[in-house]
């Protein structure tokens, strides 16, 4: 599979606003994949997972999930860290009857602990719910992202060593939020290679030939992530930063979340294109 480009949620120009219209839309784009934010709950039962999943695949569309913003596997109560487990665990199922190869969820804050205490709690608590999902047969990755805050949990680093830690765990990378969180850094093609070459060192063949990136303009502060922005209305190289994947060659999905969602993934998947 080569780098497929999508947008986060359906297209803003897609008349049908239902999921199977964003797929189709999608595909006259011709873009090649969609990510469903279920990201205020997961909102949609079997039936309609296997309509959607049914459309995705006539359409030739590859397709990922979000889970819901409210997980945190660091919480300080443990009904918390019950829920966000089971938030992760009823996305995966509905994931696997639309054909979703991907979760992608944002997984923990640090509040006052150490990266090591945190990454020991996500781990055991990523641990549980990959020994659920596999009893019961379901196959999708789980995708921790990288993220664009000190606050949370989910540097570069961090995000690796959960997947190396977790069987059936690779990382969604998300390029802006490392930008971001590293006030300003993180944003040249030499820079975008490291990203990449250190992830391809730990995680191997099993990475190189499924990423799941995550790409966007940002306007970030000393704290880390703002907001998203337009791509040429922010200071990332996404030009670069295309140069770098193309140079690695590594297959998945790269997700547009820029505001203005099919036009800057149709930039990328243009530039992308065009280094041959």
């Amino acid at each position: 599979m080569p780098l497929l480009f999508g947008t986060a949620g359906v297209p803003l120009s897609s008349m049908d606003r239902s999921s199977e219209g964003g797929v189709r839309r999608i595909r006259e784009l011709k873009l090649g994949a969609l990510e469903l934010e279920f990201v205020q709950g997961v909102r949609m039962g079997e039936e309609k997972a296997k309509k959607v999943g049914s459309v995705a695949i006539e359409e030739g569309i590859a397709l990922s999930c979000h889970a819901p913003y409210y997980i945190n596997l660091n919480s300080r109560e443990p009904e918390k860290i019950t829920a966000s487990r089971e938030r992760i665990i009823h996305t995966s199922r509905i994931s696997q009857i639309l054909g979703v190869r991907s979760v992608i969820f944002h997984p923990a804050f640090n509040h006052e602990d150490t990266s090591e205490v945190v990454l020991g709690r996500v781990v055991r608590e990523l641990s549980i719910i990959r020994e659920t999902l596999d009893k019961e047969g379901y196959e999708v990755i789980l995708r921790p992202e990288t993220t664009g805050k000190g606050t949370q949990f989910g540097d570069l680093t961090e995000t690796i060593r959960i997947a190396q830690e977790v069987p059936g765990v690779l990382p969604c990378i998300d390029f802006s939020h490392l930008h971001a969180r590293t006030n300003g850094r993180l944003n040249s093609y030499d820079e975008f290679c490291g990203i990449l070459d250190e992830t391809a060192e730990a995680l191997g063949d099993r990475w190189v030939k499924n990423v799941h990136f995550h790409i966007s303009g940002i306007e970030y502060g000393l704290k880390g992530e703002k907001r998203h922005l337009v791509l040429k209305e922010s200071d990332l190289r996404f030009d670069e930063l295309m140069k770098a994947c193309h140079s690695f060659g590594v297959e998945g999905l790269a997700i547009c979340e820029s505001p203005n969602l099919e036009e800057d993934a149709q930039l990328l998947q243009q530039i992308y294109r065009d280094l041959g």
